[in-house]
């Protein structure tokens, strides 16, 4: 579904992404594993549109989407849940979903997945009426991935979804991402800081280290692996 080739990411003059490749197929949950500033958040970025890549490309099913502005990758159905959760926290809950579904048309699809966004997260439905502003921080992360489905997406891209939050609600997140591959088909790419959490998660995993890719393999496989312990699992 999604190939990425040799991707070179720049701000100003400093190379965050250095040849980065990875792909994400149909139905899968692959994970991003890295330090702090190894660029995961920026591989998420230039995928969106919001930080271009300088060279390389982007194929969505075969198609180039590197040169698209954000509001078209959306409509192609590659949709992003950013770190820190970056709700409108003026707006109600409806409202923020309502945000999540701008560029459908499809009324009667939109008030079904509404509902079914409130099947997924009951808290969500029953704090409808309650600006975003006033949720606890992990209603908020509820909220930011109910918005970003409501596009429908093909392919969700998740940054740091278990940040900040307790470890009751991490794990309820986790197991709603895991549903959300499953009912859904949705495929999902996945920047996470607990390594562990996205290895258990993930089907296949890839390492960054300063903007480059190191290892990548299935995720039962690094979670083996000794320096995937050494580094990141604290082992």
């Amino acid at each position: 579904m999604l190939e990425l080739r040799r991707l070179r990411t720049y701000y100003g003059s400093i190379q965050a992404l250095k040849d980065v490749s990875l792909t994400v197929s149909e139905g899968e949950i692959i994970c991003l594993i890295g330090a702090n500033g190894a660029g995961k958040t920026t591989t998420l970025m230039s995928i969106s549109g919001l930080a271009p890549p300088r060279s390389g490309e982007i194929l969505l099913n075969g198609r180039p989407i590197h040169h698209l502005p954000p509001n078209l990758i959306v409509a192609q159905g590659v949709v992003q849940v950013p770190e820190g959760r970056r709700i409108f926290p003026h707006l109600s809950v409806t409202e923020n979903l309502d945000m999540g579904a701008f560029l459908r048309r499809d009324r009667e699809g939109i008030k079904n997945d509404i509902e079914y966004i409130f099947s997924l997260f009951p808290l969500l439905a029953e704090r409808r009426r309650q600006p975003g502003g006033t949720l606890s921080g992990g209603e908020q992360q509820m909220l930011a991935i109910s918005r970003a489905l409501m596009a429908r997406p093909k392919l969700l891209l998740l940054d740091e979804p278990s940040l900040g939050l307790a470890p009751m609600i991490v794990h309820q997140i986790f197991e709603i991402i895991k549903k959300i591959n499953i009912e859904q088909q949705t495929a999902i790419l996945l920047v996470e800081q607990n390594a562990n959490l996205a290895l258990k998660t993930a089907h296949r995993g890839y390492v960054l280290e300063n903007g480059s890719i190191t290892l990548h393999d299935l995720a039962h496989k690094l979670l083996d692996h000794d320096d995937v312990k050494k580094a990141y699992l604290g082992l």
